[in-house]
């Protein structure tokens, strides 16, 4: 079970927690309750809580179902994305490198300055600025690298958020489906990715 699993698991025990804690506390009945073998013992924020294994079971099903239809959608987006990407030419659009700017890293900027043979300070002062989410982007759109035939000046060395995009074919896609939607409005291959996920069957 994956960390988030685990911690998804613990949260919604936790609300059964709370509930078996008032039942021991207020039924008359708890006075002589004794554990069974359908129960388990879990520790859940320090403390010893009885569990029904049944509904253990079916916490541990749930969990189970999610992970199955999240591979399903990875494998759905991956099959796509191989098919439209074949449709297209980025070099014909370039829209991404017009209109959006991509997150510019650390480590982007040690290589893209090191390569630009200038000091990281230097490239900073020239190209970017911090957001509002506290990151660095360009100064301005389109990417000043970006050439009139839509060329990339530094294509061998370019951010790795520009190396990554359109981003549909990365695992766990149901984390990017909020930049998916967006990136729908400026990408052909995202466009039509999402229209062909809508008639699919999850």
């Amino acid at each position: 079970m994956s960390s988030s699993e685990h911690s998804w698991l613990w949260r919604n025990l936790r609300v059964c927690a709370a509930a078996c804690l008032l039942w021991l506390n207020f039924s008359s009945a708890a006075r002589a309750f004794e554990p069974t073998s359908a129960y388990t013992t879990l520790e859940i924020d320090g403390f010893q809580v009885l569990v029904h294994r049944e509904v253990l079971a079916h916490t541990n099903e749930f969990v189970e179902a999610k992970r199955e239809l999240k591979k399903q959608l990875d494998d759905l987006t991956h099959r796509w994305h191989n098919k439209v990407t074949q449709q297209f030419h980025c070099l014909t659009c370039g829209n991404c490198c017009k209109s959006i700017s991509p997150m510019i890293t650390d480590k982007d900027i040690e290589r893209i300055a090191r390569r630009q043979k200038m000091k990281e300070i230097a490239f900073i002062a020239r190209y970017l600025h911090i957001d509002e989410d506290q990151c660095y982007v360009f100064n301005e759109t389109p990417c000043p690298f970006l050439m009139p035939d839509n060329y990339c000046m530094i294509y061998e060395y370019r951010p790795k958020a520009c190396q990554d995009y359109p981003h549909t074919d990365r695992r766990r896609f149901y984390q990017l489906l909020d930049l998916t939607m967006r990136n729908r409005e400026i990408c052909p291959i995202v466009y039509q990715l999402v229209e062909h996920l809508k008639k699919e069957d999850l």
